[in-house]
């Protein structure tokens, strides 16, 4: 396990990439003409950088991330 340590800016940064991040991937998952195999990568990157954002963000927030039926699992 590694630690960082982070200034308030620096965590607002930080912030702000991972959501843009989670928003984008959301999008690209939702996107049918992409090829399954690409879907299901992006997937896997998701569930990593969500938990990174899980573990800072509050619970409010973290909903709006949360995958449900609109954007829904991929299966493998």
């Amino acid at each position: 396990m590694l630690g960082m340590l982070f200034n308030e800016k620096e965590c607002k940064e930080l912030d702000y990439v991972l959501r843009k991040e989670l928003d984008e991937m959301l999008l690209d998952m939702s996107d049918h003409r992409l090829d399954q195999d690409i879907r299901h990568a992006i997937a896997n990157r998701y569930k990593t950088v969500f938990r990174m954002y899980a573990r800072f963000a509050p619970s409010k927030e973290l909903s709006k991330y949360a995958r449900n039926a609109r954007f829904p699992q991929v299966r493998q």
